[in-house]
């Protein structure tokens, strides 16, 4: 931990274990606003894209004869195939290279491009074994269009840990734009080592290759490069975490470049140990009460 006027004046201490203890204290357990739940408009659009071929398939539901009249549906309409992995909750793009076992199916069946293709009997088989058929003859399901917006909604919740890294890099832009807009400073986001010497023509150096910093603030010449993450849970995940920027600062530290780690959290609750030693190891790590309180004021 580099020494920051900030921790005497803010928490009246520059004792490491002191302001650790502080930077635990105000970890948050949530940064999730209401769109963390469900983003409405994402799904909503993904379900009506789809609208025609979902209509044309509510003619199935009921149906007493629905091989023939599914296999006629899809040689008129070709285009309903496509929804069709949908309907058991997969992407179109995923479910035509996967492959099936069982004494039914054979490996070979799911290799081949049924959705687009024009084998009916495969098509079938499709229809049959995924469930589907069963689906539209017992009337389980009174409208595809309400029941695929039931099935993109399920799917959405997979992309809710996605949406709370994105919401901390929203929070920490949000302060870190006026801070650097009131210098004139320039800074970019998700930025690689070649996109800083192609902006800047400085060269950076880094731990792997596929490195992207979330933010990287150019003050005069002098970089600050900033990863920012948000874990409420436990888990290896911040071991790893820990360990690994404690090797990106050096990497970096030798260079002449900073790297500012903003995190926050209550997993690091479960992991403080990891935290601790990359905090004493590492420059400089805030989290948003810190950065709340205006500590980048003085890192800059």
């Amino acid at each position: 931990m580099k020494t920051l006027p900030f921790y005497k004046n803010t928490y009246k201490t520059e004792d490491p274990k002191a302001v650790f203890d502080e930077f635990m204290s105000s970890l948050r357990y949530t940064i999730s606003t209401w769109s963390f739940f469900v983003d409405w408009s994402k799904v909503k659009e993904k379900a009506l894209r789809y609208n025609t071929e979902l209509n044309l398939l509510n003619s199935l539901i009921g149906s007493t004869d629905i091989e023939n009249e599914f296999i006629a549906l899809c040689s008129k309409y070709p285009e309903v195939k496509k929804v069709l992995p949908l309907l058991i909750a997969i992407r179109h793009e995923k479910m035509v290279n996967m492959r099936v076992f069982d004494e039914i199916i054979s490996e070979e069946f799911m290799a081949l491009d049924v959705f687009s293709g024009n084998d009916s009997v495969k098509l079938l088989t499709f229809f049959v074994n995924s469930g589907l058929k069963s689906l539209f003859e017992d009337r389980s399901v009174k409208n595809l269009v309400d029941y695929v917006l039931g099935i993109e909604v399920g799917m959405d919740t997979n992309a809710r840990k996605n949406r709370t890294g994105t919401a901390m890099e929203i929070i920490v832009e949000k302060l870190l734009k006026e801070y650097v807009n009131e210098k004139g400073y320039e800074y970019g986001i998700q930025m690689t080592p070649a996109k800083i010497l192609e902006r800047w023509n400085i060269s950076v150096p880094s731990d792997k290759s596929e490195r992207r910093f979330d933010f990287v603030v150019n003050v005069e010449g002098k970089l600050f490069m900033f990863e920012v993450n948000f874990y409420s849970g436990g888990g290896s995940k911040l071991k790893a975490t820990a360990g690994e920027y404690i090797g990106l600062h050096k990497i970096l530290a030798d260079s002449g470049f900073n790297l500012i780690w903003i995190t926050d959290g209550a997993g690091w609750k479960s992991d403080h140990l990891h935290l601790e030693e990359a905090f004493n190891k590492n420059d400089y790590i805030f989290n948003l009460s810190m950065l709340n309180k205006g500590i980048l004021k003085e890192l800059f």
